[in-house]
């Protein structure tokens, strides 16, 4: 009998962690899903069946509690594989003011919760992934990668160091295991926030104009490009813009 699928998300407790491990549990996934936020866990832990869920507090951005992660993330696979990561993890407000006030601790702490995490994971990922067929990892990126607003300096740094490390993967893991970059850009996340969080903002005609699609994001719509990279075969290596068409329309001031 084949084994589930089983897919592990970092930064699984809210926004586009939470919308992508609840997708793929609907699709019948098992799910593993770390963040460093035990409320929100626990809201997801509560919405699981335990036997197809396995949710740990960790900071992915921490070597030793990565480690510690997954001694019970193997314990809980057995002999089955890993057969999809998503680096998810990263803090999510961009901005961090003038750079001349920015101090070298806060640059680490961008750095270290997306570009650094996902090497964490990815290293300590390794022999699960390797033993599926067809494995894939998805490095949740950013527009901002390749585009910025003012004072983002260090997530902009985060973001296109993730895209270099998606391609430098996809070349030395191929052909076992292709590893692609999504770059999201506006995603209303409020919706997929744990209860005390939780928000369902109200956006104004200029805000849905500015993009040709005609709409803000969703994190489903980040959900479902991951379960459109791992079932695509032939594409690895790649940055695959979720952004309404945002980053291809001119957007002049008047």
């Amino acid at each position: 009998m084949d084994h589930p699928k089983t897919l592990l998300v970092t930064g699984a407790g809210n926004g586009i962690g939470r919308a992508t491990t609840m997708h793929f549990h609907g699709l019948g996934w098992r799910v593993i899903g770390l963040d460093r936020d035990a409320e929100a866990l626990a809201e997801l832990r509560d919405a699981l069946p335990r036997e197809h869920a396995l949710l740990l507090t960790c900071n992915v951005g921490r070597e030793g509690e990565v480690n510690a992660a997954f001694a019970r993330i193997e314990e809980w696979l057995g002999a089955d594989p890993l057969d999809c990561l998503v680096n998810n993890a990263g803090i999510a407000d961009p901005y961090a003011g003038p750079l001349d006030q920015l101090a070298l601790k806060d640059w680490q702490a961008w750095i270290d919760a997306s570009l650094t995490a996902a090497f964490l994971v990815t290293r300590a990922s390794l022999p699960l992934l390797r033993r599926a067929e067809g494995a894939s990892i998805a490095n949740i990126s950013s527009t901002r990668a390749v585009m910025s607003e003012p004072e983002t300096f260090a997530y902009a740094a985060a973001k296109g160091g993730l895209d270099a490390l998606t391609h430098s993967l996809a070349v030395s893991l191929g052909p076992l295991i292709r590893v692609n970059a999504i770059r999201p850009g506006w995603i209303e996340t409020g919706p997929w926030q744990k209860s005390g969080a939780r928000t369902h903002p109200e956006h104004s005609p200029q805000d849905r104009d500015q993009h040709p699609a005609g709409r803000i994001g969703r994190p489903e719509d980040i959900a479902e490009a991951v379960a459109y990279l791992h079932g695509a075969g032939f594409v690895t290596g790649q940055h695959l813009n979720i952004d309404g068409g945002m980053t291809a329309k001119m957007i002049y001031e008047h």
